[in-house]
């Protein structure tokens, strides 16, 4: 039998000896970055390589981890997995991510790479990693790129800064872009092959030595990329569409009033057409994706932008078209928003997730507090709201308290036990309720529901 390899990139092996080598523990894997994303991926390289260290500047993240457990919540199948690796030796963690490069010859890196108050992208902690990586590289090491990035950062940032640092030529490691494609909630499901991987090197080597390893996790298979920064571009790409479809229902959202029509009806009807694919209005978009990656093109690039700008602005706007509506509901009953007390219903950014990043409700809960009014906010998933300008209350206070007006913005689960013939009611008006996302159905009282207007 071959002998088995240790390494990945330039190895003399057939490809059947290195895959064998690969799940079979001899190619040491490290995952810098054991987040929300971070954790999922390094479990799934555990359970398909049994050699994986993960590294994190957390020390209660990599102390959970060590133990067995999963700081990582509301993600199905992650803390058995976790639990199941970490016992069989196949998966631990270390706050020191230099050891970690040391001793691994595949490097994949999933750390955040947020935008700045001017809307750069922030690639302070990538680079950081990176430096951590080139100290221990080594000939024969891997290199996957796994964070959102500007298209080009992969080749002319990550791998020039890896071999400035560890002496190497390009060519003796390798380095790829593998572009993370994967939901809060269902992380496992896709990494593991909800749809295909891409895969994109720097150099022909690079992508061939990727597809293989990503071929032993994804089992719906392995899209090669031309190069990285093709597959940088499919990730942002992605993102970008996703951003500007929003941005396109939510404008046609805003005619609502002024047509007399359900524009939420017209645009499910307009997508039985095979080339129509309208997505649904809300009040604002959130989450660490679609409102950040228009700006890896808009911000490092000197080509126009207007469309991805004005999307941008136009998402940007929604939750103050909320706030107005809410206003308006308000003065139609007789109330002004100054003297009103308002409930705002899920301050994630999604259903069943605590990621409050770019959430709506954020800006929803800070307009409504500087017009004067009384705000509470209401989210099971959350038990910290320092970064809204509202005070938490239960689901069940809903019925405790006098309410003027009640904003739906991320519909919960738990939303949908809620009696809204006792909500707010102590008064002699129902309060107005705002539907951010048509989710209620029908109940009784004032709804405005954004895209479909009015339903008494």
């Amino acid at each position: 039998m071959a002998k088995p390899v240790s390494s990945l990139y330039g190895a003399d092996a057939e490809e059947a000896v290195q895959r064998a080598s690969f799940v079979g523990g001899e190619v040491p894997v490290a995952v810098y970055g054991l987040g929300k994303m971070g954790l999922p991926l390094a479990g799934v390289f555990s359970e398909a390589s049994g050699n994986v260290v993960g590294a994190d500047v957390d020390p209660s993240v990599v102390e959970t981890i060590n133990d067995g457990g999963s700081h990582v919540k509301r993600e199905p199948g992650l803390e058995d997995l976790v639990f199941e690796q970490v016992s069989a030796g196949a998966l631990s963690a270390t706050t020191e991510p230099r050891e970690a490069a040391s001793a691994a010859s595949v490097h994949v890196i999933i750390v955040p790479t947020p935008i700045t108050d001017a809307k750069e992208p922030d690639l302070a902690i990538l680079d950081t990693v990176v430096s951590d990586i080139a100290s221990g590289l080594e000939a024969g090491d891997l290199v996957l790129v796994e964070c959102t990035v500007p298209p080009g950062t992969t080749r002319d940032r990550v791998a020039e800064q890896l071999s400035d640092i560890s002496g190497l030529d390009l060519g003796e490691f390798g380095v790829a872009f593998c572009p993370e494609r994967t939901s809060s909630g269902r992380a496992l499901e896709d990494i593991r092959g909800a749809y295909p991987k891409v895969v994109g090197g720097v150099d022909d080597e690079s992508t061939r030595a990727a597809r293989l390893i990503y071929e032993e996790i994804n089992s719906k298979g392995v899209l090669e990329a031309s190069d990285a920064t093709t597959a940088e571009c499919v990730k942002v790409f992605e993102g970008v569409y996703r951003d500007v479809n929003i941005a396109l229902a939510n404008e046609l959202a805003r005619f609502t009033d002024e047509l007399e029509v359900s524009v939420r009806e017209a645009i499910e009807i307009a997508n039985t057409q095979p080339f129509c694919n309208i997505h649904d209005p809300g009040p604002g978009v959130g989450g660490h994706c679609i409102p950040y990656y228009p700006y890896f093109l808009i911000e490092p690039f000197e080509t126009d932008s207007p469309l991805l700008e004005t999307a941008r602005e136009v998402n940007d706007s929604m939750p103050a078209f909320t706030v107005e509506k809410v206003r308006e509901k308000l003065g139609e009953n007789g109330v002004s928003v100054d003297e009103a007390t308002v409930a705002v219903l899920g301050l994630t950014y999604r259903p069943g997730v605590e990621e409050i990043r770019a959430s709506p409700s954020i800006p929803i809960s800070e307009q409504l507090f500087e017009a004067g009014a009384t705000v509470y906010g209401v989210d099971p998933m959350l038990e910290d709201v320092e970064a809204f300008d509202l005070e938490a209350i239960a689901l069940d206070e809903l019925y405790d308290r006098y309410l003027d007006a009640v904003v739906l913005v991320t519909p919960h689960e738990e939303f949908e036990s809620i009696r809204w013939a006792a909500v707010g009611r102590n008064g002699d008006t129902d309060p107005v309720i705002i539907d951010g996302r048509d989710a209620l159905g029908e109940i009784d009282g004032s709804v405005y529901t954004i895209g479909v207007g009015d339903d008494e």
